[in-house]
């Protein structure tokens, strides 16, 4: 079955300079992926990139660490004396 889902147009450029070992080693890996070098590279900056931002945006802790966690978020506010007295005091620069 053949789909006729159109491929969107890729718009935009990315420019790299890669040492030619860099280039080699890039090449390389891409054939072994049965991509060309622009696909590999596209490919795995993309990944990098979504790894990165699910480092920054979510974490995973084992069952037992998770119901800790949860109970401490969970739990009233502890009063910490020095902190309520200095939000107390005035704004330094009249805000």
């Amino acid at each position: 079955m053949l789909n006729n889902t159109p491929i969107p147009q890729k718009e935009q450029r990315l420019s790299i300079r890669a040492s030619e070992p860099e280039k080699a080693l890039l090449q390389q890996a891409a054939q072994a992926r049965h991509m060309n070098t622009s696909q590999f590279v596209l490919q795995a900056s993309l990944n990098a990139a979504q790894t990165i931002i699910a480092d920054q945006t979510e974490f995973r802790l084992p069952p037992e660490q998770w119901e800790a966690f949860r109970r401490r978020l969970d739990a009233p506010p502890r009063t910490i004396p020095a902190l309520r007295a200095l939000f107390a005091e005035p704004e330094p620069y009249g805000v």
